[in-house]
């Protein structure tokens, strides 16, 4: 993930015509409880990941 000012509107440009799924997934995953359960989804078994979320994770080939 880079690193933007937040104060700064030209470090956000690319994101005015986002839509609404896009802005969900820009807070998701900025969210430091989802970014640990990401990590942590690699160790458990594939019909866990993602439960708490809503979501389901692919294993990396």
């Amino acid at each position: 993930m880079g690193t933007r000012d937040w104060r700064s509107s030209s470090d956000y440009a690319d994101l005015v015509d986002l839509p609404v799924s896009g802005w969900a997934w820009e807070f998701l995953r900025r969210n430091p409880e989802y970014r640990a359960e990401v990590q942590a989804a690699e160790s458990r078994p594939r019909s866990d990941n993602g439960v708490r979320w809503g979501l389901t994770f692919r294993r990396k080939s």
